[in-house]
């Protein structure tokens, strides 16, 4: 293969890097030190506090409430930064975008971009998922989130996630008793669902993520979340990815009571890797993810996930961490990317979609 230069356009109001809690902002991190350790040029426009592996062209970071006057801020930094990366550096291959956003912030015809999606396809727009702008390409992370995308021309196949299963492995820790949910805390994730499941099962739960400065965010914490709350049931805050895979190997179990369509689920992944089950509803992805009774459970409401959180015991951790190696490689998501990466910045988009 020859050396690439890719230029990953982020999400411009949240900063990637390792400790990060978005997926978006996980994958474009592992693609961008995959990037540069294949040998690779990798650039990123991100917020100004992102941790890259490649070159960062940052954006200023909006610090304050993120409402829609910060996201237009943001969303101008992200275009003229993306004008300046490309006048500096013309001989960029392929410019990949990452935010629920791309269309607002795509460059015009001219170098082959690809956008993947991250988030259930109803949450675009939908003259985003048809794009007319000349070799213009959409991904998914999912099955499930293909089939559920509309059709186009445009649409490649889909690229499941994967996620660093040596790395997470390498935790062994003594379980404990407690259960464990991750992620972005806000109303479409269900940690008000955890919560009930938790205090149903009288065990205990520690929430670790981030409350974004979106108004209905900052509001679903504190009328829905915050109340919750009490000496057994802890919210942690954003966690590092080393105190991040502590948890994960040392948790009963972990929860994700997604209340929409999951796109995919790092966290189930990496839970799988440290050899913890996962107690799931079966939305979107995770139903593709959890394998019921062998690396987990699925079900479908707050007093089968406190059942389900009880017999979380009987699951093998090594058959976990098995499943997890067989099933979510980072690798086999890099070499995935790398291909496509390869075919459209030589203008041959279209094998791609004939041999899909």
């Amino acid at each position: 293969m020859r050396a690439l230069t890719i230029l990953s356009v982020a999400y411009p109001l949240a900063p990637v890097s390792p400790d990060a809690v978005g997926g978006a902002e996980q994958v474009l991190g592992h693609l961008d030190r995959a990037l540069v350790e294949a040998g690779h040029r990798s650039i990123v426009v991100a917020r100004e506090d992102s941790r890259v592996r490649g070159r960062l062209v940052p954006v200023p970071a909006e610090l304050g409430p993120l409402d829609d006057a910060a996201h237009a801020r943001a969303q101008g930094g992200t275009r003229r930064a993306v004008a300046a990366a490309l006048k500096r550096w013309p001989e960029i291959d392929l410019v990949h975008l990452h935010g629920i956003d791309f269309p607002a912030t795509m460059p015009p015809a001219g170098v082959p971009a690809l956008a993947t999606l991250h988030l259930p396809p109803s949450w675009y727009e939908a003259s985003g998922l048809r794009p007319s702008r000349p070799d213009t390409w959409l991904h998914c992370v999912s099955a499930s989130q293909h089939a559920d995308c509309p059709a186009s021309p445009a649409l490649l196949p889909p690229i499941p996630n994967g996620v660093p299963i040596e790395a997470l492995g390498a935790a062994r820790h003594a379980r404990r008793g407690f259960a464990l949910m991750l992620g972005r805390v806000c109303p479409e994730k269900g940690v008000h669902h955890a919560l009930d499941a938790a205090r149903l099962a009288d065990m205990p739960l520690l929430i670790g993520g981030e409350v974004f400065g979106y108004e209905a965010h900052r509001r679903y914490f504190e009328e829905e979340v915050r109340p919750r709350l009490d000496a057994r049931r802890r919210f942690l805050g954003p966690l590092s990815f080393a105190r991040k895979r502590r948890l994960l190997s040392a948790a009963r179990c972990l929860l994700a009571p997604s209340l929409v369509p999951e796109t995919s689920s790092l966290v189930a992944m990496e839970a799988a890797a440290c050899g913890t089950p996962v107690v799931a509803y079966p939305n979107g992805a995770l139903a593709e993810i959890v394998e019921p009774g062998r690396t987990g459970f699925l079900v479908r409401d707050v007093a089968e996930m406190a059942r389900a959180m009880r017999e979380a015991g009987a699951i093998d951790a090594e058959t976990c961490r098995a499943a997890a190696r067989a099933r979510f490689s980072l690798g086999g998501m890099v070499e995935r990317y790398l291909r496509v990466y390869e075919t459209l910045s030589g203008h041959r988009g279209r094998a791609v979609l004939g041999a899909a």
